[in-house]
């Protein structure tokens, strides 16, 4: 069994992740017109916090709020327009909704002014490397930073999972010596990103080695493109291909799932633990 040591990471003063003890599950709140999978679903503030409440009834421990798509093609948005869409909305959550929030960017202004409305973590898709002042808001506010392997085309010079862990681990010294804490950071292996659909189902049956660089590590691969290829179904039925990998991740020591549908699997999440963690 490939289980995680324990790991307790602070998100604010109300919420704490005891990582070790049972997969935690993050529900993808996207409030965009142009999300690949949901975009336009939750643009509305009142649908998306109805959305998150929801999610959270379903055992959703964490709440990830998305203003801009990362979807292949995407058409990027000015710093203001995304704060326009997702401050409000983490202020309404932050009211509302018994959970930590998560704030989905790559933008440092985007991120300081998400925690300053009440976000508790920042989930960075460029793992640090596209903003510099990432790291320093991070550091700055002591937040968890969710630091996720990405890169511009889809070569690798050498072995894929090596050349991940070797970039993951230079956005890890970035995080360090900005002054961010160690049991701060949680690593994401990018599943989607920089990679082609073969090369994805790669990284999803090596993920243990991910395992090495000894950080809690997170798995986005809810409807991606990957499950498309191999089930040619369209975003929204490629559930039971969301499943299989959050079984598979969980198996391999994955710690956080990142996912549009909760229900489902959080059960899937409830059984794999009850097996791999010996619990009754």
């Amino acid at each position: 069994m490939y289980l995680s040591r324990y790991v307790h990471i602070k998100c604010g003063t109300d919420y704490t992740l005891n990582l070790g003890t049972r997969t935690y599950i993050m529900g993808i709140l996207n409030v965009t017109p142009d999300s690949f999978s949901d975009g336009g679903d939750f643009y509305d503030p009142e649908k998306a916090v109805l959305r998150a409440k929801t999610m959270v009834q379903e055992g959703a421990d964490i709440i990830d709020v998305g203003g801009e798509s990362t979807r292949p093609g995407y058409i990027k948005v000015s710093e203001e327009e995304e704060m326009g869409r997702v401050i409000p909305i983490i202020k309404s959550l932050a009211l509302e909704v018994r959970a930590p929030i998560s704030v989905d960017t790559n933008k440092a202004s985007v991120a300081e002014e998400a925690i300053k409305a009440g976000a508790h973590i920042i989930n960075d898709i460029w793992g640090l490397k596209r903003d510099p002042k990432m790291a320093e808001v991070a550091a700055k506010y002591q937040v968890p930073i969710i630091i996720m392997h990405n890169q511009d085309g889809t070569d690798y010079p050498g072995d894929i999972m090596e050349e991940i862990k070797k970039s993951l681990q230079q956005s890890v010294d970035l995080a360090l010596n900005a002054g961010i804490r160690k049991e701060n950071i949680i690593l994401d292996p990018g599943i989607g990103f920089g990679k082609t659909a073969e090369q994805n189902m790669i990284v999803m049956g090596r993920l243990v080695e991910l395992k090495d660089l000894g950080y809690p590590l997170l798995l986005g691969a809810s409807r991606k493109s990957m499950l498309g290829k191999i089930l040619d179904l369209p975003p929204k039925e490629r559930l039971e291909g969301t499943i299989a990998t959050t079984v598979m991740g969980i198996m391999q020591g994955i710690d956080i799932v990142r996912v549009h549908d909760i229900k489902e699997n959080r059960r899937a999440a409830l059984v794999t633990d009850a097996i791999m963690r010996n619990k009754r």
